[in-house]
């Protein structure tokens, strides 16, 4: 996955100078040494240059974390810290940055050896307020060097998605489909976040693609194509299409990232795309998305925003489903009633047409898109990667700008079940506890679309802190209630 960043978080010591610089000094040793001990030392830089207990020092210390290629900072209080001269570190730090304190170590030392940082980091959270900087404090921030390399360690999935969103290019091709208002996109909070937006026609994507006729990298690809199909590969005669399709994406990429690090695509797909190219995009879209590239279906540019950023948190591919369907009775009886701790508004089917990478499915096809093969011939529907999604723990969740500019989001951690879908397509049947009421009270309550991104693992605690970081307001993250607790538009009488 080439696309996605890469964090190196300088550690940076204060003091406040009326306290020993001494426990910094130390303090910072330990919590280097611990770090290295439990995890990958590339993934930090110990600032040597300084102790910062002065704006002199504030700026010696951001020289020397910038030379040492650092894009995220941990501020780290080994004693009460200089209030001002942290905070300053951290504004004037371009990148996500932490505020991390040290415990005291011995009630045989609590003299000289005494450090206060318990009572600095309220004034640093203080002062941070008072600056309009944000930063990541941990739930509980003052411990031990261990503690604290553990919270650093903790960081980095936060820090690469602050950083990616900040260096981020999301590429669309064309307006929504007709009858698509779903997926609304007011873009001024995407400039708000640090994303920019490039908005093209899809006739301009259709020469980019008629460009690539006879592109001799189109047999490799192909080939790719085959070795990844497999026994599934069921439409052979599709390849070649689709393999100058993914080509030209990614020409397209390069050519057009301009000066930012990161792309994401949010792609159209009907109503005209399978009848002027010949084939519908699903597959490439999976096979990018599994590069490290994610693409959305049907112009969803908050989609592909949320894919982006489950990506780079969970580093693995992710995938964007409609919410879809309810699960039938007869099968909840018979596969998942007695078997799993759920009942069935507990359970509903995650769908799409084949735009799930292949490595999240039990099995895959290559198949036509039997929904626009009801009204179009079949021949030109082809190019959907069909399969059941893995079993296993994933997190739904979405970012989105409102109509009216506000940004929410909504996290809801569950798994997929390993029950047979009877069903086509890219889809697997999802459980989480209290869906039902998630259902009714977030995602009908506060209107969002029907599309969901889907991070195979449980990441709701990292997208909790990233959303925060980038200033989604806290009332506006949603979650699934447990049993007990009710939300605010929930009848009480029920």
């Amino acid at each position: 996955m080439n696309n996605l960043p890469e964090i190196k978080v300088g550690i940076v010591a204060v003091s406040r100078d009326c306290f020993p610089e001494s426990l910094s000094v130390n303090r910072r040793k330990a919590l280097v040494e611990a770090y290295e001990r439990k995890y990958d030392p590339k993934d930090i830089y110990e600032c040597p240059v300084c102790i910062v207990e002065s704006e002199i020092h504030m700026v010696q210390a951001l020289e020397d974390i910038k030379a040492a290629g650092c894009n995220a900072l941990a501020v780290y209080l080994g004693n009460f810290g200089p209030e001002i001269s942290e905070t300053l570190l951290a504004k004037h730090f371009d990148g996500p940055k932490m505020f991390v304190a040290a415990a005291e170590e011995s009630g045989k030392d609590l003299v000289q050896g005494r450090g206060d940082a318990y009572c600095g980091m309220l004034n640093a959270s203080y002062n941070l307020k008072l600056r309009n900087v944000r930063a990541y404090i941990p739930e509980y921030p003052v411990g031990t060097a261990e503690e604290c390399a553990d919270m650093i360690h903790q960081f980095l999935p936060i820090a690469r998605a602050v950083y990616g969103l900040s260096n981020l290019k999301i590429i669309s091709f064309g307006p929504r489909p007709l009858n698509f208002l779903a997926c609304n996109a007011p873009i001024q909070q995407l400039y708000n976040l640090g994303v920019e937006i490039e908005e093209n026609s899809e006739l301009d994507l259709f020469e980019a693609f008629n460009h690539h006729a006879g592109d001799p990298r189109i047999p490799a690809v192909a080939k790719e194509m085959e070795a990844e199909l497999g026994a599934g590969n069921k439409k052979p005669e599709i390849l070649e299409k689709l393999a100058q399709y993914e080509i030209t994406l990614k020409d397209w990429v390069e050519e057009h990232r301009g000066y930012r690090k990161f792309v994401a695509i949010a792609g159209k797909c009907w109503p005209a795309f399978q009848t002027q190219f010949g084939f519908v995009p699903c597959y490439v879209n999976s096979r990018l998305t599994g590069q490290g590239i994610p693409v959305s279906c049907e112009v969803d540019i908050y989609g592909a925003l949320s894919e982006f950023i489950g990506a780079v948190i969970s580093q693995d591919a992710v995938t964007l489903l409609d919410i879809n369907n309810t699960v039938p009775a007869d099968l909840y009886e018979e596969d998942i009633q007695g078997k799993y701790n759920y009942t069935q508004k507990d359970t509903f089917m995650g769908f799409h047409c084949g735009n799930t990478a292949s490595g999240k499915l039990v099995s895959c096809e290559m198949r036509y898109q039997m929904i626009m093969a009801r009204s179009l011939p079949e021949e030109v529907t082809q190019g959907t990667l069909e399969g059941d999604l893995l079993p296993g723990p994933i997190t739904f969740y979405r970012l989105q700008s409102t109509s009216d500019n506000i940004l929410r989001a909504y996290i809801a951690q569950g798994e997929v079940l390993p029950v047979a879908t009877r069903s086509f397509g890219s889809v697997g049947i999802f459980a989480i506890p209290e869906m039902g009421r998630f259902y009714r009270h977030v995602l009908i309550e506060k209107n969002y679309p029907h599309h969901g991104a889907v991070a195979f693992g449980h990441f709701g605690k990292e997208l909790f802190e990233v959303f925060k970081y980038i200033g989604v307001p806290v009332e506006e993250i949603s979650y699934n209630q447990p049993a007990g607790v009710r939300y605010p538009s929930e009848n009480p009488w029920v």
